[in-house]
């Protein structure tokens, strides 16, 4: 079943908030988020003050969640407990001929 880009984004901040700061790599495989694809979440989520980007020694950058991210995420998971999202039958759908 694939995500959407909102829950491939929070599951970004959850990865970051449990684990982080963490390298690209790190978060690529935590998240299951192809490389490509991780790169420009992460500068969406870096622009918006919900990541941020740390330099840890030579040419080495870890990400981490801002305090802003935190609150985000919070605020994610009271709305997704006040409105559950109804998962869709996983049956195969009867053939239409």
């Amino acid at each position: 079943m694939r995500r959407s880009k909102l829950e491939m984004h929070v599951d970004i901040l959850k990865v970051l908030a449990i684990r982080g700061p963490l390298k690209l790599t790190h978060v690529m495989y935590k998240a299951n988020v192809n490389c490509s694809i991780l790169k420009e979440y992460l500068d969406s989520l870096t622009q918006q003050g919900l990541v941020e980007e740390r330099n840890m020694g030579k040419r080495r950058v870890a990400y981490a969640i801002t305090k802003k991210g935190v609150t985000v995420l919070k605020y994610f998971r009271e709305l997704k407990q006040v409105l559950p999202i109804i998962e869709e039958d996983k049956r195969e759908a009867p053939p239409l001929f």
